[in-house]
């Protein structure tokens, strides 16, 4: 059988230096799904609409995961007021970032607890003047 490319994303890690305290971030402040952790052992799993995301601690160096997560929401501005009524510090006020035909891009950023880039991200109708 013929190689027929890479599939669906499963999984995304994203490195954290205390679980307890990321398993309350992210289920807790941000609404995530908790799936389930693992018993002694630094790692906690959450479902991000069908894709897993691993918090856990790195075994080594070599591990340590960098990635910026861009979760989708439906009305961003609603997204934006609750997490800032649940303490998560923005870097900026929702903005456009591009417009293309009949929608808009917009987005805002925030970190985690160790200091890891979160964006929310949306889609809008482009409002039509007058």
């Amino acid at each position: 059988m013929a190689f027929q490319g890479l599939g669906a994303i499963g999984q995304i890690h994203m490195s954290v230096t205390d679980v307890d305290r990321s398993v309350a971030f992210y289920r807790d402040v941000l609404g995530i799904p908790f799936l389930f952790s693992v018993e002694g052992q630094p790692m906690a799993f959450f479902d991000c609409d069908g894709v897993r995301l691993y918090l856990g601690v790195p075994e080594s160096p070599e591990f340590r995961s960098n990635p910026l997560l861009y979760f989708v929401v439906h009305d961003l501005d609603e997204a934006y007021a609750t997490l800032r009524e649940r303490g998560v510090e923005f870097r900026d006020s929702p903005h456009l970032v591009h417009r293309a035909g009949s929608s808009e891009l917009w987005m805002t950023f925030f970190t985690d607890p160790d200091g890891n880039n979160l964006v929310l991200m949306a889609d809008k109708p482009v409002q039509s003047a007058g």
